[in-house]
């Protein structure tokens, strides 16, 4: 096993997984300390140490809200510890290997976290790549900026470093990406093997990465689970760049909030006062996402994979059955109707004959319908079809989810299968749920290994097939309570014309 590694830094000492096959490298830096003068900077190249550092410790969090004090469904599945490490010195990454020498060449998962770009970090415990790294994988988790640290913009910033004026967390993102290409082989990995992954706001910054133009070539394949969020009923708003102008109006109203009168004096801040006036702040104003700069972003990244524009690689996307659900706003069965011709226009009257429109009105709830189904399917067959030579593969997570709570397949559940993490969790998992997270980390493996998920089960057995999805074919896998089921494809007309309303609206 390799336990010691020489990174272009200085050399890491890694720790024995759970399984001792596995080694845990912990808290690697990669990029120096964004602090004082490097607040609000891209990431800068990280120094040299002497001797051998022990990496047996995740690095701090990146600031943000204290976690673990609530009782909401996340304080109670994974941000349970209030004394969480966390620091403004936060930029460092993990790696689970379980080659034996530098020489094996093993595939890459590169991992970005969730969280909204406000919160989150990599030490959550469903976030754990032993058993990836069982499957041949070497796992990479990248902490990055956040909140007000990664995303503010400010007139001063543009002018004094307009190469970099914001984004500083996609640039964390990015500058371990590019700490992996350099490293990893060290480590038993093929930097032309990369995949990079995220859920969440961790899939939007995977579809940010492969936007950037600067990104080109630097991965081979990627998954997006849970991030192409848009809506057939409202216009979309979440995931959407804000153009620079206002991210900077928002910025400086944002100094002018804590009280100081430009950039220098704000450096010179506590991190945590920061965190605590954006808090504050965030009650009553914007709070602060991925900015359209033209330097790192330059265009919606779900609009640029849309259209082919952004990096054309394998993808494998999907969500939650009970996430993002929307319905039409409306009360009375007559006010639906309204609502419907005032959204839909002249295809109003086509919507108002889907019987599912009508299935749930006894529960005043018209038209519900995943807006994140809706919004990838779309995506991915508009992306074949503008020209992608590359195969995308989506899936639906549905299983039956155990717990007091009966909090049903929410936002993000799904991690402790795919990572096969589960048994850290606190829902009564049997063994069925076992069983499917298997299948689900052996698909995940398959593709970070090839761009293809299919191939044996644990036992040998050939798990149910899954095809690429098309217009034409608009296969899925369900992951269901009895396993993975492949569905090849038959697709209602309901999801059709909403998926073609929501990219009718994207192309426009």
């Amino acid at each position: 096993m390799i336990r010691k590694v020489k990174t272009e830094n200085g050399w890491v000492r890694g720790i024995e997984a759970s399984d001792p096959r596995i080694t845990a490298f912990k808290g690697i830096p990669f990029a120096v300390p964004p602090i004082g003068e490097n607040r609000w900077r891209a990431p800068q190249p990280c120094a040299d140490w002497e001797g051998v550092r022990d990496a047996f410790r995740f690095g701090p969090a990146a600031v943000q809200d204290k976690p673990g004090l609530g009782d909401d469904v996340y304080c109670r599945e994974w941000h349970v510890d209030p004394e969480l490490p966390m620091d403004e010195d936060c930029l460092y990454l993990n790696v689970w290997t379980g080659a034996k020498s530098a020489e094996e060449g093993l595939p890459v998962l590169v991992w970005y976290y969730g969280g909204g770009l406000q919160w989150g970090y990599p030490a959550e415990m469903e976030f754990d790549g032993e058993r990836l790294a069982r499957r041949g994988i070497v796992v990479v988790t990248v902490n990055y900026r956040i909140n007000v640290f990664g995303f503010m913009a400010h007139p001063q910033l543009t002018e004094k470093q307009p190469d970099a004026p914001t984004n500083f967390g996609s640039l964390d993102q990015q500058a371990g990406l590019k700490w992996v290409i350099r490293n990893i082989r060290a480590f038993g990995g093929d930097p032309e093997q990369i995949t990079i992954a995220g859920q969440s706001a961790g899939g939007g910054s995977v579809l940010s990465q492969m936007a950037c133009p600067h990104n080109k070539g630097l991965f081979q394949r990627a998954v997006i689970m849970s991030g192409m969020i848009g809506s057939p009923y409202t216009k979309q708003t979440i995931g959407i760049p804000e153009p620079l102008a206002e991210a900077e109006k928002n910025g400086a109203d944002f100094l002018a909030f804590v009280g100081v009168k430009d950039i220098e004096e704000a450096r010179k801040l506590d991190a945590f006062y920061l965190r605590d006036k954006y808090g504050e702040y965030a009650k009553e104003h914007p709070r602060m996402f991925t900015v359209l700069d033209n330097c790192f972003c330059v265009g919606d990244p779900l609009v640029m994979l849309l259209k082919g524009e952004s990096a054309d690689v394998p993808v494998m996307a999907g969500n939650t059955v009970d996430e993002f659900l929307e319905a039409l706003p409306a009360a009375t069965k007559a006010e639906a109707e309204e609502k419907a011709r005032q959204i839909f226009g002249d295809d109003a009257q086509v919507y108002l004959g889907f019987p599912e429109v009508w299935a749930e009105s006894e529960k005043g709830s018209f038209g519900k319908v995943s807006s994140l189904e809706c919004t990838i399917k779309g995506v991915l067959g508009g992306r074949k079809k503008n020209g992608s030579a590359q195969d995308s593969y989506y899936y639906k997570f549905g299983p039956e989810i155990p717990g007091w709570d009966h909090a049903g397949c929410f936002h993000s559940v799904d991690l402790w299968f795919f990572f096969e993490s589960l048994a850290k969790c606190w829902r009564p998992f049997i063994g069925k749920h076992y069983d499917l997270a298997r299948q689900m980390c052996n698909y995940w493996a398959n593709f970070i290994k090839s761009g293809n998920p299919n191939g044996e089960d644990a036992d040998g057995q050939p798990m149910p097939v899954w095809i690429p999805y098309t217009d034409e074919q608009p296969a899925e896998m369900v992951f269901t309570t009895e396993g993975a089921k492949a569905f090849g494809g038959q697709e209602s007309g309901y999801i059709r014309f909403l998926k073609k309303k929501i990219i009718r609206e994207m192309e426009a």
